[in-house]
């Protein structure tokens, strides 16, 4: 007899030497044992992991002709020995009858099936047939063998193997048995090529098997196959063929995950250079671009899981050594930068799939990973936003991130000088704190610093964009409004022109600003306190001199006008609040804006809130916009 290949050679005969399915055999080892056989089976699952294998060994076991409780076969398993289990192992059975459903799926060929089902088998107990890739067989088929299949003679039994049972009727699975086979463990699979590697007289290092039992994928006919095909072409040592997994990879044309090791390390570093010059000598290597993105889908899969479970969870069914690997990989990123950066991947991947140019693809793809760890989560930018100094407190220390990150240059741009920077907590405290996160969002972007905070740490370098400028509050000269309202009535300048209710010009003033100041809109206080205020029974009236329509609606938001018609309300001054650019007049107020001396420049440098920023930062302030209107 010729060459055997290891798939056939090594493929189990009995129940117990099927790897990975005891669900199925257990179930059917007690149908045998107990007399309850059912007259149809649908065996599905993945390829190669023993559907067929197991539709041969129950018929083997159907019409052995070993008495069950005999020495020779004290279990329900079949002895293997008898004319029955030798011609149906050997496939010439008469009465086991198995049919390649993909050619012959029509109907005329399902007629001949159901004609001939209905006589009784020529030697053996029953008559089975095995449809293998049952999927393939027309839904007109599946109709003619339908009323079969429902009330079959006693000695038919249908056996049905397939890979998409979704295709199969459903009329035909409710009549059947339906057994969905699992995909067989990396550590099932490692010890059936051990076991086969010695028996072949096959030396073979472990970490050459773990890439064989890997490379099958679930499948042990794949692994098999592989490993037959290393053999093959491993070179011969003291007259046994060697395996090495330098040899093995070489044959699948797989890279090395250090390769993918030091890739991840250096999207982490930010290192774009790197990263382009270690693909560039892979794919000179002569890997395929789409090979090398197919890996690395795989490779980030693994340090997901290594993330989520640890080192030792069931989720990685690769060796020790590869969970290491995993696991370093996973201390670089966080849970959210891992899933970004394997989707990113897994797109490039189907971008390869139909593209001409893969290669400017692939590192076009690799370039996203390093571009994606300076993106902000949206999260953290909403809640920054809304959580006001809470929730960005962490920022003005010093962003922590797990892992790895990108260092980047510490800059800032900073308004002129007359606009001052927005207060770190813009809507927090106060009647206003339940204001929406999503406020006037577009405008305060528009009027902010962007400052840019770098924090150095033992591992890494962390990096964040905050939002809006993070600066430390003003002190106020006024106190809380609560205080004011009660007693700045009596204590009013006598001066100041009397109005409607009894109202004094300079006490709503103060309340108002002094509100502002304490809910953290300094910014909008300095302003409105440097302005010349009237009150009339139409209106509260505000003219600030030298600021522009739009750095006015940028500095009293819609937070800080929210909160001034609540004074206004309480106070019971005119519901409506106006605020106009005004002559350059400064009447004394509590906070002078900054005059500029020299250049815009310096009059930026000069403000207490830009050296603030500066301070908490570490930044520098590279060019500034005057948004003030001449």
């Amino acid at each position: 007899m010729g060459y055997q290949v290891l798939a056939r050679k090594y493929r189990p005969q009995r129940f117990a030497d099927v790897a990975g399915q005891d669900h199925v055999t257990r179930t059917l080892l007690n149908a045998l044992e107990q007399n309850r056989i059912a007259h149809g089976y649908i065996f599905s699952g993945h390829r190669g992991i023993g559907k067929t294998t197991i539709a041969r060994i129950l018929a083997m076991a159907l019409n052995c002709r070993t008495q069950v409780g005999s020495p020779e076969r004290p279990t329900p398993e079949p002895c293997g020995t008898c004319d029955a289990c030798t011609e149906i192992r050997q496939g010439n059975a008469v009465d086991v009858i198995e049919i390649d459903a993909a050619t012959n799926r029509g109907i005329d060929e399902i007629r001949e099936l159901r004609d001939a089902a209905r006589y009784a088998p020529s030697r053996d107990r029953y008559k089975v047939y095995i449809l293998d890739e049952a999927h393939q067989i027309t839904e007109a088929a599946f109709n003619a063998l339908l009323k079969t299949l429902e009330e079959p003679p006693a000695h038919v039994i249908f056996m049905m193997a397939t890979t998409e049972p979704e295709n199969i009727p459903q009329t035909i699975r409710s009549r059947c048995q339906h057994f969905s086979f699992h995909a067989v463990k990396f550590d099932d699979i490692l010890a059936q090529l051990k076991m086969i590697a010695a028996e072949e007289k096959v030396a073979a290092e472990d970490d050459a098997l773990a890439l064989l039992a890997e490379a099958g994928d679930g499948s042990m006919r794949d692994a098999l196959s592989i490993m037959d095909q290393a053999i093959a072409s491993a070179p011969v040592e003291n007259g046994r063929p060697a395996l090495s997994a330098e040899q093995i990879r070489e044959l699948m044309g797989a890279v090395p995950n250090t390769v993918f090791e030091r890739l991840m390390e250096a999207v982490a570093a930010g290192q774009s250079a790197e990263l382009m010059e270690e693909i560039n000598g892979l794919v000179n290597a002569g890997h395929s671009p789409l090979s090398l993105a197919r890996q690395m889908v795989r490779y980030l899969r693994n340090a997901l899981m290594a993330k989520l479970g640890g080192e030792q969870t069931e989720l990685l069914q690769i060796s020790a050594d590869e969970r290491a690997r995993a696991t370093r990989t996973a201390l670089l990123f966080t849970e959210e930068e891992l899933t970004r950066n394997l989707q990113i991947t897994l797109r490039t991947f189907d971008d390869l799939n139909y593209r001409q140019e893969q290669r400017l693809h692939l590192e076009l793809g690799l370039l996203k990973l390093i571009h994606a760890q300076r993106l902000l989560p949206i999260e953290e930018l909403l809640s920054g936003v809304a959580g006001g100094t809470g929730a960005r407190a962490s920022t003005a220390q010093g962003p922590q991130r797990s892992g790895g990150s990108i260092a980047k240059p510490a800059t800032a741009t900073a308004p002129a000088a007359p606009a001052p920077a927005r207060e770190k907590s813009l809507w927090a405290g106060g009647p206003n704190a339940s204001r929406s996160a999503g406020m006037k969002v577009e405008a305060a972007v528009e009027n902010s610093a962007v400052i840019h905070s770098t924090t150095r740490t033992n591992e890494s370098v962390h990096s964040e964009v905050a939002p809006f400028p993070v600066v430390a509050s003003q002190p106020s000269g006024y106190g809380s409004s609560a205080t004011l309202t009660e007693g700045a009535l009596a204590k009013a300048p006598q001066s100041a022109t009397d109005t409607p209710n009894g109202l004094v010009v300079e006490h709503v003033r103060e309340v108002i600003v002094a509100a502002l100041a304490t809910a953290g809109h300094s910014s909008a206080a300095q302003l409105l306190g440097s302005g010349t205020w009237t009150l009339d029974s139409a209106a509260v009236r505000v003219a600030v001199p030298g600021m522009g329509k739009k750095m006015l609606s940028l500095t009293v938001n819609a937070g800080a006008e929210k909160l001034i018609r609540l004074e206004l309300q309480r106070l019971g001054a005119p519901a409506r609040f106006l605020v106009s650019a005004g002559a350059e007049t400064a009447p004394a107020a509590v906070a002078q804006p900054v005059v500029g001396v020299g250049s815009v420049q310096e009059a930026a440098l000069a403000h207490p809130l830009v050296k603030r920023a500066q301070e908490i930062f570490n930044a520098e302030v590279r060019s500034v916009v005057d948004l003030r209107q001449k």
